[in-house]
């Protein structure tokens, strides 16, 4: 298995070297907005603590991993009157993964309603204001 680099994005932002927009945190685990949102609400649970992946995670960080994505998939499903929640994790390189820290994208969706294509950047006035209806519903 890969070492884990400190240096990745994520565990910049745990640091607090790179500003994010909070919307859940507790001891264990952090979820906050994407800023290349796919959806409306679309967010992240990490883990405060160094894992790259699935593979390599523990039993108690994904325990504590999957019980926020639980709490924050509810609160999405409700702050966005939404149809459905999706879910995505990716593992390793081949398997879709772009930044080596463990975490859960959520995804709000609706009916009829494609995700948006990766890599643009959103507005973050309106990543601001999804994450505030987010807070408000958890």
């Amino acid at each position: 298995m890969t070492a884990y680099d400190d240096q990745n994005i994520f565990a910049k932002i745990l640091r607090g070297e790179i500003p994010n927009v909070t919307v859940y945190e507790d001891d264990d685990t952090l979820c906050f907005m994407d800023i290349m949102p796919r959806t409306d609400g679309h967010c992240l649970v990490i883990p405060k603590t160094p894992c790259r992946n699935v593979l390599d995670a523990s039993d108690a960080q994904l325990a504590s991993v999957m019980s926020t994505v639980k709490k924050v998939a509810n609160a999405a499903k409700t702050a966005f009157d939404a149809d459905g929640i999706t879910v995505q994790q990716f593992n390793e390189t081949a398997g879709g993964q772009e930044v080596f820290h463990l975490h859960f994208h959520i995804h709000p969706r609706h009916y009829g309603v494609s995700m948006r294509p990766p890599g643009k950047m959103g507005d973050m006035e309106a990543i601001k204001a999804h994450a505030e209806k987010m807070r408000a519903a958890l």
